[in-house]
């Protein structure tokens, strides 16, 4: 049986277009686009273009984009590097409860170095509250993080709202938008938001690539020292192979974005309405509305998670019980109790994540699929006794 691969909120495979455009840059066009010779001048003028192709993608300017290596470094040049420049003007950061580790992760560094956080609460439908937004901002409110969509339930948060009650504060606004991209559509210009984090590998690029989205009047300091690279924002030598493929991964996202949204939601949709018509008691932990179109989790009562993917793993079926950063913990997921399930319920919740290439004939075989492993699960439980 082929396998069905479910879990491209993870990471996604790497686009035939996209492999085929990056793979002269690893041997014809290998050059230093920093060196002096027409060879180099021509990587440098592609790396340019693939940075108007992913600036066209969040609509904004070229010269907003800056390349990393991925979403997390990202999310710490946008939420360490402005924190530090403006610590002369306030020490107070605000970001949510369900936030990716990556943002948290900074959070907790900068508390170490004498910054106050703020941890918003959502309600049982993933969301963070702008009332509660407005309550938390203090004189000494620097800076704002809240992700655009939720990379364990969907949830897509009011960010734009979000970002206007920040920009009227005089308060930087950051979103990770790592999950969002490809899947709904962002036009930065249209938003107050000062920086927006993305990644090559969710939208269909290789893993080790992303950008930063930084509006032209914010300045933060750099993480990374060395040259002048990204405009003296990112010192090293860029890697051109993974800024060619995630060019070229924004073009198709841009050009795909909608027709996709359809496809994914119709499978997403699919799945949910047959597992709820032939597993009882499960929870739905995905908002029907306000939701990415490829995400699904849900908690299958009496079971765990970890067990469930097992069981789907032997019939060549991958998904995930939450985030991949996360996957090597046994704690349950923090932005489900976030949201006020128990323990017990969030351990056995299970995300699907629909992608391009997913069909919708698979939908049949993965609730046939799941329906015997959570029957099998569930006579091995005592808590369904």
């Amino acid at each position: 049986m082929n396998k069905i691969y479910l879990d491209n909120n993870a990471t996604t495979p790497v686009d035939g277009e996209v492999l085929s455009e990056m793979l002269p840059f690893f041997s014809e066009y290998f050059q230093n686009p920093s060196s002096s010779y027409e060879t180099a001048y021509f990587v440098r003028q592609k790396i340019e273009d693939s940075r108007k192709k992913v600036s066209d993608l969040l609509g904004c300017e070229p010269s907003e984009i800056f390349f990393t290596s991925g979403g997390t470094e990202s999310v710490n040049h946008a939420i360490i590097g402005s924190a530090l420049f403006l610590s002369e003007k306030g020490k107070h950061i605000i970001t949510s409860s369900i936030e990716h580790k990556a943002v948290l992760s900074s959070c907790s560094f900068l508390k170490k170095l004498g910054y106050s956080v703020t941890f918003l609460p959502v309600d049982r439908n993933c969301r963070v509250s702008p009332d509660d937004f407005r309550r938390a901002i203090t004189k000494d409110t620097i800076i704002a993080s809240v992700m655009t969509a939720n990379n364990e339930t969907g949830a897509i948060q009011p960010v734009e709202e979000l970002a206007q009650i920040a920009a009227e504060r005089k308060i930087l606004f950051h979103t990770d938008a790592v999950q969002a991209i490809g899947k709904i559509h962002l036009d930065v210009k249209k938003t107050s938001f000062s920086m927006l984090s993305l990644s090559g590998h969710k939208i269909y690029a290789p893993k080790g690539i992303g950008a930063l989205y930084k509006k032209k009047d914010v300045q933060i300091f750099p993480l990374i020292h060395g040259g002048s690279h990204e405009r003296r924002q990112r010192a090293g030598t860029e890697n051109v192979t993974g800024i060619i493929a995630f060019g070229k991964a924004a073009e198709i996202a841009k050009e795909k974005t909608e027709s996709e949204r359809k496809q994914t939601k119709a499978l997403r949709d699919g799945l949910l309405a047959k597992i709820l018509e032939n597993i009882p008691d499960v929870i739905v932990n995905t908002p029907a509305d306000y939701s990415l179109p490829n995400t699904l989790n849900v908690s299958f009562k009496f079971i765990e998670g970890e067990s469930l993917m097992t069981f789907l793993e032997l019939d060549n079926i991958e998904v995930s019980t939450g985030s991949a950063c996360s996957s090597e913990s046994l704690d349950p997921s923090h932005v489900l109790l976030a949201m006020g399930l128990d323990h017990v319920d969030a351990h056995g919740s299970v995300r699907f994540s629909a992608g391009r290439h997913n069909k919708t004939e698979e939908v049949d075989i993965v609730v046939k699929s799941l329906k015997k492993a959570v029957e099998k699960l569930r006579k091995m439980s005592p808590l369904s006794k």
